[in-house]
């Protein structure tokens, strides 16, 4: 079966449509087009902006122009995250859709549901003629992902409506009416490589396999990061090491599933150093039982002698601090109940022309809590002589639970489903808190299909709850017409 076999056959369609387009964060040229392509094919009114923003207008049902303009808004961008054993090029390959049972999934990467199904429902909506709606306006916003460049960028006047109907939450059943803001810090470190001691043995030591997923969503699940439990391995094997060679995760908004290392000991330690793996691996899944993937590893093996390797302080102080650095949870909220207030992510650690990057996400519900963890990356690091900045800023979405179409979702949701949906704020990021700076009368609420294991390769799309979200936004519509 291909999911253009499934219901709603319209929103199916258009995000199969959307998969065949090449569209990982800041390389959306092409998705641009396709946009601007598909609605002139479909003789729909079609804009950009400066920053690639694009509108899609659509006139009122006939007799309902008077209804309050709509603005349905999804992001073009999506996670290019995949296997290590995935030859996919996100630059010009289509993503490989599989319907597996109840679910979606592709083959060895992420999905791209986020946000190509919120976009695949907006086109949905202005090509169904037998939908009631007042004036419409899809807003499909670039680079969410990393900067949330869009929204940023987003100029008064390009959309007028009066409600924003966000389409990029990940569980059916839940209206979001609030995110936390985030700020991603990159730290520099300057290394020399040197000439390495006479008589080493070397191994690759590297951590695979784990869920990984959204910096925002998951990170409240317990899910090891691979960068900081690598970093611990090596502060408390206490035998000798040299440090060739580090790499560990990808995007700032992902949390890292994979890491490794290349080091060298000294002759005849390298059986204690095997050991030490091998226990250590045991000990991680004991301790992450139930929580990651029960497959994950932990493993050495040996490699070719490396003439070269980091100067010794250097290599301590970049382990030392990536151990100690905060990561994962860093307070709850006092005003939601059960809803995490900040949190890090220790996302990436690169070794680029002669500087280790590091980069870090902070997100959280108080901006001054977001501003003080990246502080503390920022003096953890300097300690060690590295150079820190901040960058990608955003604001959070403080809850309105006054909102007028949140009330009408909710007696939507209720009338469709026959229960009350979960009316929450969440600790991910969404564009609604610089939508509202923008245009501070906007009335918005958020929701989407169930989505799972997003920002990883395990990202899946439950089937059924794309039909009921598609049902859950016509009504929507209907009511506010």
């Amino acid at each position: 079966m291909k999911i253009t076999d499934l219901k709603p056959a319209l929103v199916w369609q258009c995000f199969d449509d959307i998969t065949k387009v090449p569209r990982p964060t800041h390389h959306l040229d092409r998705m641009r087009e396709f946009l601007v392509g598909w609605a002139e094919k479909h003789n729909i009114a079609v804009a950009t902006d400066e920053v690639g923003n694009v509108v899609m207008r659509k006139a009122a049902t006939p007799g309902h122009e008077d209804a309050p303009g709509i603005i349905l808004q999804g992001h073009q961008d999506m996670v290019a995250e995949k296997l290590p054993s995935s030859n996919h090029d996100f630059m010009n390959d289509p993503i490989e859709t599989i319907v597996d049972g109840e679910w979606v999934r592709a083959n060895g990467t992420t999905l791209g549901a986020d946000n190509g199904m919120g976009c695949a429902a907006a086109m949905a909506v202005l090509l169904d003629d037998t939908l009631v709606h007042g004036p419409l306006e899809c807003l499909f916003t670039v680079d969410e992902e990393q900067g949330l460049i869009g929204a940023n960028g987003l100029q008064p006047g390009f959309v007028t409506g009066e409600i924003l109907l966000n389409l990029d939450s990940e569980e059916m059943g839940q209206l979001v009416i609030g995110c936390a803001g985030g700020k991603v810090t990159i730290v520099r470190l300057p290394y020399k490589m040197v000439e390495a001691p006479a008589g080493l043995e070397y191994y690759r030591v590297a951590i695979g396999g784990l869920k990984g997923g959204h910096s925002g969503m998951e990170i409240g699940l317990g899910r090891a990061n691979a960068n900081q439990q690598l970093a611990r391995f090596l502060c408390q094997s206490f035998i000798y090491w040299e440090l060739a060679e580090i790499d560990g995760g990808g995007l700032a908004n992902a949390i890292p599933r994979d890491a490794h290392v290349v080091i060298g000991v000294k002759a005849g330690e390298g059986e204690m150093l095997l050991k030490k793996v091998a226990d250590f691996n045991d000990m991680l899944h004991n301790e992450l039982r139930g929580v990651e993937n029960p497959d994950f590893t932990f493993s050495a093996e040996a490699v070719e002698v490396c003439e070269k390797v980091m100067e010794k302080r250097t290599a301590e102080d970049l382990v030392r601090a990536l151990f100690a650095a905060p990561n994962g949870v860093q307070g709850m909220s006092h005003a939601i109940e059960g809803l995490i207030e900040t949190s890090c992510n220790l996302a990436s650690v690169k070794m680029k022309d002669e500087e280790v990057v590091v980069t870090v996400h902070q997100r959280s519900s108080v901006d001054s809590r977001r501003d003080e963890i990246a502080d503390r990356i920022k003096a953890l690091f300097t300690l060690i002589g590295a150079i820190v900045e901040f960058d990608d800023a955003y604001v959070g979405w403080a809850p309105n639970p006054e909102s007028k179409v949140l009330k009408v979702a909710v007696k939507s949701y209720e009338e469709l489903f026959g229960k009350e949906p979960k009316v929450e704020a969440l600790h991910a990021g969404l564009e609604c808190g610089l939508f509202l700076e923008k245009m501070p009368a906007l009335d918005m609420v958020s929701f989407g299909p169930t989505l799972k294991d997003i920002h990883s390769p395990g990202e899946k799309a439950n089937i059924k709850s794309v039909e009921d979200f598609w049902k859950l936004l016509t009504d929507i519509l209907r009511r506010l017409a």
